[in-house]
């Protein structure tokens, strides 16, 4: 928490959500803002919909507490704020961290994402997980990367693992989404070879066919934890009534 806030310090306005933690995180928060809300876990999108509500200026640029603001990135930020455009919204590309490494490859770079709109004109789209915004009209890219730190090690990832393979699952099941026949053998198969070989993670060298084999566990996963849902469903629908 403390270096994600301090790379904002410069902001006009710093609005933290806290939803139960019991770490240092508030207190950490308050040497950098009193604008502090605790209040229950909302899913992802609802958590960060909730401090959208509480912003007050003009423009926003969303963070999580394991991102940074280089200071290129800032100077872009204040560069479209003074101008006050000309887009409602703007990307910006991420290098995502391993532990202290910058994956290049896998797909982990530049991996795009909106942060920065206009206050009341974009929303975080109500899923289960990877959330993102939507905006109300032309978007616009940054240069410079977010500093984006997603795990810490190989633990940190199968710690969390579990938790976003079932949400995933749980999102494909509101979508109306079925389980397809071999997929919990075919798909792990192809999500290793599209990580290692297509996006080219072989260049990563050990790391790269770990988190290969990483991200084709999460997709097994995933899958059947889909398929589990789709079993609770049908046994519910043919349940004999009483």
């Amino acid at each position: 928490m403390g270096p994600c806030l301090k790379s904002v310090a410069w902001a006009d306005e710093i609005v933290v959500v806290d939803a139960g933690s019991k770490d240092r995180t508030v207190e950490l928060a308050r040497s950098y803002t009193d604008r502090i809300f605790d209040i229950e876990w909302r899913g992802f999108a609802g958590t960060k919909n909730f401090a959208l509500e509480q912003a007050r200026g003009t423009w926003i640029f969303s963070l999580d507490t394991d991102e940074r603001v280089p200071a290129a990135l800032k100077a872009e930020i204040l560069e479209v704020v003074q101008a006050d455009g000309p887009f409602v919204g703007y990307r910006v590309p991420r290098k995502n961290y391993f532990g202290d490494r910058w994956v290049k490859h896998l797909g982990w770079y530049p991996d795009y994402t909106l942060r920065l709109f206009r206050r009341g004109q974009g929303r975080f789209l109500d899923r289960e997980v990877h959330e993102e915004v939507k905006v109300a009209g032309p978007v616009g890219t940054l240069r410079t990367p977010l500093e984006h730190y997603t795990y810490t090690g190989v633990s940190d990832y199968l710690d969390r693992m579990d938790r976003y393979a079932r949400l995933a699952a749980r999102e494909m099941a509101k979508s109306g989404r079925r389980p397809y026949p071999g997929e919990l053998v075919w798909r792990p198969f192809f999500t290793f070879l599209n990580l290692y070989v297509l996006r080219r993670g072989f260049l990563e060298g050990a790391l790269g066919f770990t988190l290969a084999k990483l991200g084709s566990r999460y997709n097994f996963r995933k899958y059947y934890y889909l398929r589990e849902l789709a079993q609770e469903a049908d046994a519910h629908v043919h349940r004999p009534q009483r």
